[in-house]
């Protein structure tokens, strides 16, 4: 039997024609044959330009733009995905959205994190929004992690060298060898290529160790965590926490009565999905 994840990023995925075409073949790759992967970005002008580190590196901006991650979650269980994907390192109201959904709910940061424990002690997360490190080592205290967390650095270049480089990666990837060369000096024993461009770009490549410490990929690590949880819901029924404050479901009917009092409604579809 299929499954069906809705994927969701933090970047108009209209304004990254070369981003967006790695993307579709690396699910292509990672992902069961009877798996789809449905691909969803932020809403055409949702940033100034095609770049949403401006953004996303404020608390307060980033957690305005979540509100779009949480209409995206009501409309893919609306749609009847199986499984609801936030695919990006920050991992915009993971907790919030969870108690949303009846659906299985993955974090791009938090399945990445999960993966790496069991493939060494200590894990490390390069990142090119260096804005974003306090955020990390704050995701991964939310998520009990912190002390395998051996560091978060930046990586030594920015979003626009990574497009950039996927037409020539040579460069970019002995920039990000000598980066990560630092985080395992720091006791990193994995390394998470942070944001999702410099992950899918590097998976590409094939760059899967540095100096025998693995290079994580964090889409994959997601992919196969939805899968699997779908696949235990269909087993023997095993679903997400329903109580308590952080994570018992509020009426849906409600849910969407505040989106319309707050005029947000017109993030919310309704019907099969395309």
């Amino acid at each position: 039997m299929s499954i069906r994840i809705w994927h969701q990023s933090f970047t108009v995925l209209s304004d990254l024609g070369v981003y967006d075409e790695a993307l579709r073949a690396h699910f292509r790759k990672v992902a069961r044959p009877d798996t789809e992967i449905h691909m969803h970005g932020m809403q055409p002008g949702t940033y100034r330009s095609n770049y949403p580190g401006d953004d996303i590196k404020h608390s307060a901006l980033q957690y305005l733009h979540g509100l779009q991650f949480m209409a995206a979650g009501l409309n893919a269980e609306a749609q009847g995905f199986d499984a609801y994907a936030i695919s990006t390192l920050p991992e915009p109201g993971l907790r919030d959205i969870r108690s949303l959904l009846d659906i299985p709910v993955v974090g791009y940061g938090e399945s990445a994190m999960l993966t790496a424990c069991m493939l060494g002690r200590r894990f490390g997360v390069l990142v090119f929004i260096d804005e974003l490190a306090e955020l990390v080592h704050d995701n991964a205290a939310r998520h009990g992690l912190a002390e395998r967390l051996a560091g978060v650095r930046h990586v030594g270049f920015r979003f626009a060298d990574v497009l950039a480089a996927f037409a020539d990666p040579a460069a970019l990837i002995e920039r990000f060898r000598t980066a990560a060369r630092a985080l395992i000096a720091d006791g990193a024993e994995v390394i998470i290529p942070g944001e999702a461009p410099l992950n899918v770009l590097l998976a590409t490549h094939g760059i899967s160790e540095v100096d025998g410490v693995p290079v994580l990929d964090s889409l994959g690590a997601w992919i196969k965590q939805a899968e699997a949880l779908v696949d235990l819901r269909r087993a023997n029924g095993t679903r997400s926490c329903d109580r308590g404050y952080f994570s018992a479901r509020p009426d849906g009917a409600r849910v969407r009565e505040i989106f319309a009092f707050y005029g947000l409604d017109r993030f919310l579809q309704q019907g099969e999905a395309a």
